[in-house]
């Protein structure tokens, strides 16, 4: 089978609505590698969108998964619950930041995570407002689309959409927002659109994902928590795509000291299996009447045994140190770059493995590229190495490798990223 028949195929059977960005359909994938239809090798600074933290098909996560189909596959925890579901929800009630007592539900994407942070702070504060933040990603359900600060092309033609969401700015230097614009935006919300006595929470990723991977300071975050204090406002913070060890820390939030009031997280939780959780202060968590959370496939006992064996994973392999080194290698090797007369790079950032390089004509933050971010993605993919593009202004790589990936393997894929921006930067 050719990759080009496969894609034929596709068009004719998928809707042109779910976008992929690279027309070579996977055969199988070990740790950080991935082989094609044709048998061509890639190494893979993707994993899944920031899912396969712990590798492709780590065996031990393959073999927890073997081992609970041989006893059942589902039997929704509402009617027949199961010990894994429980004690999964006990290690991210350990794990999760802060000292107050957690509890964590479990559902099977981000977006239905964050969906259910929604309605868990409405439900508990008895009001409706909810504020996010410009950039910003949660999701492509209704309510997902509405608190996403971004609107190509999450947002187009689905409107209208849930009432009662508003945005500010995100702190960003590179590009001239301040943390005191920020604050200050959220302070003229108050003014003059929301009475904070009507706002359930805010919500914000500790780094943005799909916005561009800019980190929020911790002096920022503390700044929210006590504005949320200040009124009654709960803080969400979604470590969908920063959970698991990809920044350095188990959860990104650690990086500030600041303790949410509800967590939402997914992606890397499971290894590749479909997963998602909010974890929160167990007062806030128990707000919710009985039968007002949950879904038929929430918590599937594959996910959940796979949940544990990546938990596991993590400490046993010191993946959140490994992060810390992997971060170091990428930005030694982009700053090389950088710093080899390439002033189409922007500016490089990471915080541990969740790693960036934004793309600008001349140096220039205000003259984004996307056209030469779309071309590197595209020309690495020729030559072996699977990459992403990401921001507001698709003008962003960046970069989620595996955190079990070998310092040769990671070396190899920066190489090709090096002779494929060369060659298109030139």
């Amino acid at each position: 089978m050719k990759n080009s028949e496969l894609w034929t195929r596709r068009e004719k059977a998928i809707p042109r609505g779910v976008g992929t960005m690279h027309q070579r359909f996977a055969a199988k994938a070990k740790n950080a590698e991935l082989w094609d239809v044709e048998g061509n090798r890639y190494i893979d600074f993707a994993t899944g969108i920031a899912v396969n933290n712990t590798g492709h098909s780590d065996p031990r996560i393959v073999d927890a998964v073997k081992e609970q189909l041989d006893n059942f596959s589902h039997t929704c925890f509402q009617v027949n619950p199961y010990e894994s579901y429980i004690e999964l929800a006990e290690k991210l009630n350990e794990a999760a930041p802060g000292n107050s007592p957690k509890k964590s539900i479990f559902l099977t994407t981000g977006a239905e995570a964050v969906e259910n942070a929604v309605k868990i702070a409405r439900v508990a504060t008895g009001r409706s407002g909810i504020i996010a933040f410009k950039g910003g990603f949660h999701g492509r359900t209704m309510m997902g689309m509405a608190l996403t600060g971004k609107v190509a092309p999450y947002k187009v033609g689905f409107g209208p959409f849930p009432t009662d969401v508003y945005h500010v700015p995100f702190p960003i230097a590179y590009h001239g927002i301040t943390e005191e614009d920020s604050l200050n935006a959220l302070d003229n919300l108050f003014k003059a659109d929301i009475d904070p006595a009507r706002v359930a929470a805010i919500i914000l990723e500790p780094v943005q994902g799909e916005g561009g991977f800019y980190a929020a300071s911790p002096a920022f975050m503390k700044s929210l928590r006590d504005t949320c204090d200040q009124h009654g406002i709960l803080l969400i913070c979604d470590e969908i795509q920063t959970g698991f060890a990809r920044t350095g820390k188990m959860f990104a939030t650690e990086y500030s000291g600041v303790e949410p009031d509800l967590m939402t997280v997914a992606k890397a939780m499971a290894g590749g299996f479909p997963i998602s959780a909010v974890v929160g202060k167990a007062d806030v968590m128990d707000a919710a009447a009985p039968g007002g959370l949950g879904g038929t496939y929430g918590g599937s006992p594959l996910g959940c045994v796979a949940g544990l064996k990546v938990m596991e994973i993590i400490e046993q392999d010191n993946l959140c140190e490994r992060a810390v080194e992997i971060g170091e290698l990428f930005k030694s090797r982009l700053l090389r770059l950088k710093g080899n007369g390439l002033n189409a790079i922007g500016e490089i950032r990471n915080l541990g493995a969740m790693i960036a390089m934004e793309l600008v004509q001349d140096g220039d933050a205000d003259r984004p590229d996307a056209a030469l971010t779309a071309n590197i993605v595209r020309a690495a993919a020729d030559k072996g190495l699977i990459l992403l593009s990401c921001g507001v202004r698709g003008n962003v790589i960046r970069f989620l490798p595996a955190l079990t990936a070998s310092d040769d393997v990671l070396n190899e894929g920066l190489d090709i990223l090096e002779q494929v921006f060369r060659d298109q930067a030139a």
